[in-house]
């Protein structure tokens, strides 16, 4: 039975990284919204919590939550705290809103809006995360120009990609993250599925060491 059960799970992440692969359009169709319910290989919750550390009270945003894989994750361990979602696509906003009302999730602020123009002061957030989301924005520099600016002094930004047709590589996004004022602090997995943490640039408003922590396993 165990072997079946590994089976069923290679062969279910095997479909899902082929659909992801062939999946050409951005942003990702509301159409399709059950595959943004399968897990990615390595972009697990446990691995984003272990990057992202959301704490008691904190607020947080995530562009591009799709159906709220990652949302419905995060929010409750914001506890008083808030997590505002931002999407391009209103089905997929009341698609969460939906189903945090039916878990009880009552801390989930959803707002229509695209990810290199925010309608949120500089400084409002602790942190900000986007998992295979930020590939899918036409324009990654003036997005992460936008994510550092919303950011507080000493808040983090979390990118999780997936090897994909519209994977920012890690090398393209430690070298958009600088010229935006961020600097790459560490990655946990490999590099066709990992999640990376970035920090504002030390001596531009924010707070980094800088040195770049070794990658994760």
């Amino acid at each position: 039975m165990r072997n079946h059960a590994k089976v069923a799970l290679a062969c279910a992440a095997a479909a899902t990284t082929a659909a992801f692969w062939w999946q050409d359009s951005a942003p990702f169709p509301y159409s399709q919204r059950w595959l943004l319910d399968l897990p990615l290989p390595l972009l697990t919750r446990t691995r984003l919590d272990a990057v992202l550390r959301p704490h008691e009270g904190e607020r947080v945003l995530e562009i591009g939550p799709g159906t709220g894989l990652q949302a419905l994750h995060v929010a409750p361990q914001l506890g008083s705290g808030q997590l505002d979602v931002v999407d391009v696509q209103q089905e997929m906003l009341d698609h969460v809103a939906c189903r945090a009302g039916e878990q009880g999730v009552d801390n989930i602020a959803p707002q229509l809006a695209d990810g290199h123009d925010l309608p949120y002061a500089a400084g409002t957030f602790d942190a900000v995360y986007l998992v295979t989301a930020l590939g899918e924005i036409p324009d990654v520099p003036r997005t992460l120009r936008e994510l550092r600016r919303v950011l507080k002094p000493q808040g983090r930004l979390v990118v999780g990609e997936f090897f994909d047709r519209h994977q920012v590589r890690l090398g393209t996004l430690a070298s958009e993250a600088e010229a935006a004022g961020l600097v790459l602090r560490r990655h946990i997995g490999p590099p066709f599925s990992y999640y990376a943490e970035l920090r504002p640039v030390a001596g531009q408003g924010g707070f980094a060491e800088p040195e770049v922590v070794a990658a994760q396993s």
